[in-house]
């Protein structure tokens, strides 16, 4: 019924997106092949080859903990896959995913939302879910993160499971699986205010080349049982049908510039939310919100980058704080620093980068190379900040395409040091 209510939410949205867009060119689907293959679009490889399996290994082609070291950079564990410590293949069907977005829940524990998931790699469909949630108790992640069993109906155990198919992690934003309508829902953002779980996610239209993609919209999903269930904000969700309707707030081109999104606690009481177009190949453009307005639109403030009027209400006059390419982006005050981090990946030079900044609206530093093609093969993106850290070690999850898996790592933060 859940799904149904979702579906019936958003109808009116994605019929008004696709009469903005007018018909899709004719281009064949790429459809993503974690489950072992050649090809993907949207988790397309930044350092090296895609897929390695043929499909027909029912834990997919997870392989041994890449060894990254000898930079500012270290490999620490695998996140998920049957290759680690979680064995969540196992534990939860989850032979593939990627992403793993985390965010303190406010009460100390860690919540992770994960991308497209694949269980069993070879029965039909692969039993793909658009997304999982996990959670972690775990805060020393000097050995990786663990996550503890998964109970149906227990908000707090480690993953968001069914009575029927306890050890199948369930899906938390449904989305409609239809190529060319919404093929599916997934996670970029996501934080607790007030005890309350806000996720901003995108819903795909369409897959195209490796790195580009549509998006019909982004939006906030809310949780009032810590993740446990979801249910979209329609007043939340920013159209990216290219148009401008006057008076809408939700139908402004601008919008776009707000597909891909992070969140960070600002230090003046602000949200502050960071958006970046569907795709790899955007800008970085910052806005921020109270707390307490989170789910009001209209009451978001935008920088404009200049210094004479450094915020407007109006998207339209939201100017880029970092130049393209800017992809799966994550920001987080640094205690050590003192000074606001910021990771992203670069398709264009096949980099991890890392920028800091004394304010969100920066200016933010020139950036420094975390990770390069040079350093691990298999295509590792999407750099996540984890809200644990431990003095000058800053963690962070992000996903190799090769094995389509979420492992964690560490950068010494004397590297950013100014």
């Amino acid at each position: 019924m859940r799904t149904r209510r979702r579906q019936i939410a958003v109808g009116a949205v994605l019929t008004l997106v696709a009469s903005g867009l007018g018909a899709l060119t004719g281009t064949p689907v790429a459809s993503a092949e974690p489950c072992g293959g050649i090809g993907g679009p949207g988790s397309s490889p930044l350092f090296g080859s895609s897929g390695s399996g043929d499909g027909k290994n029912p834990r997919g082609p997870q392989g041994p903990l890449p060894v990254i070291s000898g930079g500012n950079t270290q490999s620490i564990a695998w996140v998920t896959g049957p290759e680690s410590s979680n064995s969540t293949y196992d534990r939860l069907g989850i032979s593939g995913t990627d992403l793993g977005i985390s965010w303190d829940n406010g009460k100390g524990q860690t919540l992770m939302a994960f991308g497209d998931t694949f269980g069993n790699c070879s029965v039909n469909g692969q039993q793909w879910r658009s997304n999982v949630l996990l959670r972690s108790d775990d805060t020393n992640l000097a050995d990786g993160i663990s996550f503890g069993p998964a109970i149906p109906g227990d908000s707090n155990s480690g993953a968001v499971v069914q009575a029927a198919t306890p050890r199948f992690a369930s899906e938390v934003i449904p989305s409609l699986g239809l190529p060319k309508v919404e093929d599916t829902t997934i996670p970029t953002a996501a934080i607790a205010i007030d005890g309350v779980q806000y996720m901003n996610y995108m819903s795909v239209r369409e897959w195209g080349a490796p790195g580009r993609w549509v998006t019909n919209f982004s939006a906030i999903a809310v949780s009032n049982d810590n993740g446990q269930t979801w249910a979209t904000s329609p007043s939340t969700i920013r159209v990216n049908a290219g148009v401008t309707i006057p008076g809408v707030a939700q139908v402004e081109e601008s919008n776009g510039k707000y597909q891909m999104n992070a969140y960070a606690r600002g230090n003046d009481g602000y949200i502050y939310q960071f958006g970046t177009p569907n795709g790899r190949f955007g800008a970085a453009f910052v806005s921020r919100v109270l707390p307490e307005n989170i789910l009001d639109l209209t009451k978001y403030e935008y920088s404009t980058q200049d210094a004479a009027t450094p915020w407007s209400t109006n998207v339209a006059d939201s100017v880029s704080v970092v130049k393209e390419p800017v992809s799966e982006l994550s920001v987080s005050w640094n205690e050590y620093l003192q000074r606001y981090v910021m990771l992203y990946g670069n398709e264009v030079d096949r980099t991890i980068l890392a920028r800091t900044a004394d304010k969100p609206e920066g200016p933010w530093s020139a950036p420094t190379t975390l990770l390069d093609a040079r350093q691990s093969s298999g295509g590792i993106y999407a750099p996540y900040i984890h809200p644990i850290t431990s003095g000058k070690d800053l963690y962070f999850t992000a996903s190799r395409w090769s094995d389509y898996n979420v492992l964690l790592l560490k950068t010494n933060l004397d590297v950013l040091k100014r």
